[in-house]
């Protein structure tokens, strides 16, 4: 569901992480004890949410969240996050770094401070939980998260029926997806 070569994001983005998965006793916060990181960007549209990208990432680190951004955001452009350390350094790739610190200590909630992505990551899970009962495995957490990014970006589409258009024009843009591909199988004589 991903169109090769699609643009980037531009203006100012909302970038922050949130993590997909059961919930784990004894892990708070960012523990990842049986859960994945997603990283969500998403344009500020005015008050509204513009165009969305998402991304499994390994971890929080500099290493991750900047490859993401790079491949997310064109250079020249606003990336607005929390005051997280892995997002530090992103002026020296070109971008103009907007920091907002959230802390216990604020009146503010994240959502008010940063509301787009807030809202995404909010839908998303929503979207998880109810549509696929929370049965997604990590396996398959990417496909998803293409699809859910596919039907969001085409959320205020005009013409509805080019939505299977588009996805039928961008499946044949691509190559083939094998069944054991398609299942995480590895060595297909498994």
């Amino acid at each position: 569901m991903v169109r090769p070569g699609r643009d980037r994001l531009k203006g100012t983005v909302e970038v922050d992480e949130t993590f997909i998965g059961g919930v784990a006793v004894g892990a708070a916060g960012r523990d990842r004890i049986g859960k994945e990181m997603v990283v969500v960007a998403a344009e500020e549209d005015g008050a509204g949410i513009g165009r969305i990208r998402l991304g499994r990432v390994s971890d929080g680190s500099s290493d991750s969240l900047h490859g993401f951004i790079q491949q997310m955001i064109d250079p020249g452009n606003t990336v607005h996050t929390d005051g997280w350390l892995g997002y530090q350094g992103l002026e020296k790739l070109g971008y103009t770094h907007l920091v907002t610190r959230i802390s216990p200590r604020t009146r503010e909630a994240a959502a008010e401070l940063m509301p787009r992505v807030h809202r995404v990551s909010s839908l998303l899970k929503r979207w998880l939980l109810g549509t696929h009962q929370g049965s997604v495995g990590s396996d398959h957490l990417d496909y998803y998260l293409d699809e859910f990014t596919f039907r969001f970006n085409r959320r205020r589409s005009a013409s509805r029926g080019k939505l299977f258009f588009r996805l039928l024009e961008q499946a044949v843009q691509i190559g083939p997806v094998t069944y054991d591909e398609l299942i995480g199988r590895a060595d297909p004589n498994l």
